[in-house]
């Protein structure tokens, strides 16, 4: 794996090496060696997948608070998504700083979100799914989340978003946080 340090602080972007032969690819989409040699803690407990069935869907930006704090290791199955990780750690460098990549099934590429950052993606096809493994159950009672739209983030999304739930629509705007 190639592991290469985000502009924001404990955000990875992770690409595989693939083994291609007649039979098509492997790779490997997690291993707690090469994390550890990169300086990386993460031990997945949970493992979630999610089905945007429209082109331009938009699930985010959700995150764990203490004591149900959560890191992400993001990656799109089918498809093609644009990533985000958002930075909400008050005491960090890159606090309100996000990032986004576009992961696909072609490409193989993993986002590492850490613990107080929130994560959300938007689907880019039809038919797009993704899966992650999480550091820490789902917990409601610990479950947030910011805007998407909110201008104190400024995120590029890059489409508008063709579905969205009522939830993800109504977090408060950092200003009113």
């Amino acid at each position: 794996m190639r592991f290469t340090k985000t502009e924001i602080q404990g955000v990875w972007l992770i690409e595989p090496d693939f083994h291609e032969d007649a039979r098509g690819r492997f790779f490997r989409a997690w291993c707690h060696a090469e994390f550890a040699e990169h300086g990386i803690s993460f031990d997945p407990i949970q493992a979630n997948m999610g089905l945007n069935l429209l082109k331009g869907t938009l699930r985010g930006m959700h995150y764990q608070v203490a004591p149900a704090l959560e890191a992400k290791l993001v990656r799109c199955t089918r498809g093609s998504m644009f990533d985000v990780a958002l930075d909400l750690r008050s005491e960090s460098a890159t606090y309100r700083k996000w990032y986004g990549a576009e992961l696909t099934a072609d490409n193989g590429r993993m986002l590492l979100v850490p613990e107080g950052c929130a994560h959300g993606y938007q689907a880019l096809e039809d038919y797009t799914e993704m899966h992650y493994m999480a550091s820490h159950v789902f917990a409601p009672k610990e479950a947030k989340g910011a805007r998407f739209d909110d201008p104190a983030f400024g995120i590029a999304w890059p489409l508008v978003p063709s579905v969205i739930s009522v939830q993800d629509s109504n977090w408060p705007l950092q200003k009113d946080s």
